[in-house]
């Protein structure tokens, strides 16, 4: 069995995947690498098969037909035989130091009866279109340098989130949650690392800017024009997050965890709000409308909630005014956060 697999979702990847690969191999012998090709029409299978024959006791590649960055995370979780699982996208890295550092600490957890549920790291954003960089740590939530659960954790900030680029799960975990990630659906990373998080009982939290996530491209999809074309799956990954996780019954045994997930949540009806009021149209105020009607008919304490969150209530306000007031914030925390 190895240590921890990497997960890696290809498509179309050829221009930059090498460069994520050849991070992920400094990680030497005791790591498995899995390409997913997910039915490139690049040269993305030829070097994912050719970096295969150059490490086969490393590489495993996985050529599927497209079915989206979620279903090469289900195949990645399906074939790793890695005790822990991490995905990095094709088009970013991870700092070769820090991954040192990171196995390491790992392979001191390796054992069944020490295994962790989930490792933490910080990730660093890289704005492609001004050169800046950005850090999103932990420290102020965190313990650090020893096994802790949720209810040593302290409050995040207004702008901190656990993302995928942070989370390294224990595979069987993971496993046991029983998530499976939508299909042609974009932000199913937003479910991989909110579904999980009741099931992690131990964890650890590692103070190393590990992941390098590249962002500003305008082909992204996190590109703000991208996502209004794309708000039905904003709305669909929303929507599964809602009826994944009981959050009444986190609250019982983790209730900061509960806090965190809740503003979690409000954040998503808060994007998919703000993308719609960006849209328009009749049918986007439609959709918006239909959105929150739903949640009060299908969760009506938590649509209460919701509403009366800061966020939320920030793109509620009545009116065109209103509109504009909410699209300019977005616009503001988009400068000051530079979160796309």
């Amino acid at each position: 069995m190895k240590l921890i697999t990497f997960a890696v979702p290809c498509y179309n990847s050829a221009a930059y995947m090498e460069h994520c690969i050849q991070t992920l191999l400094s990680g030497g012998d005791n790591i498995e690498i899995i390409l997913i090709d997910d039915g490139s029409k690049d040269e993305t299978p030829a070097i994912a098969d050719r970096y295969a024959a150059e490490y086969p006791e490393i590489v495993r590649v996985i050529h599927q037909p497209n079915g989206g960055h979620g279903e090469g995370v289900n195949q990645g979780l399906a074939h790793a035989q890695g005790i822990y699982y991490k995905v990095v996208d094709s088009d970013d890295w991870l700092n070769e130091e820090s991954l040192q550092r990171v196995i390491a600490k790992l392979e001191e957890f390796s054992a069944p009866d020490c295994q962790l549920d989930l490792m933490i790291c910080n990730y660093v954003y890289e704005h492609v279109e001004d050169q800046t960089s950005h850090t999103v740590n932990y420290k102020n939530v965190f313990p650090e340098n020893c096994v802790f659960s949720w209810n040593e954790a302290k409050k995040f900030n207004i702008s901190q989130y656990l993302l995928m680029h942070s989370a390294i799960y224990r595979t069987e975990m993971l496993r046991s949650t029983g998530m499976v990630l939508p299909k042609h659906t974009f932000y199913v990373d937003n479910i991989f690392v909110y579904q999980p998080l009741p099931f992690a009982k131990r964890m650890y939290y590692m103070n190393e800017d590990l992941y390098r996530y590249f962002i500003g491209r305008q082909d992204q999809s996190v590109n703000e024009q991208v996502m209004v074309k794309r708000v039905d799956q904003q709305l669909r990954v929303t929507k599964i997050m809602t009826e994944c996780t009981d959050l009444e019954e986190v609250a019982k045994q983790y209730p900061s965890l509960a806090k965190y997930m809740f503003r979690y949540l409000a954040m998503m009806y808060t994007i998919c709000c703000t993308l719609l009021l960006i849209d328009g149209s009749e049918e986007a105020m439609e959709k918006r409308k239909k959105l929150w009607e739903e949640l009060e008919a299908e969760h009506p304490e938590l649509y209460g909630k919701i509403r009366h969150h800061s966020l939320a209530t920030f793109v509620n306000l009545p009116g065109k005014l209103g509109g504009k007031l909410s699209i300019a914030g977005y616009h503001l925390s988009q400068k000051i956060f530079k979160f796309n």
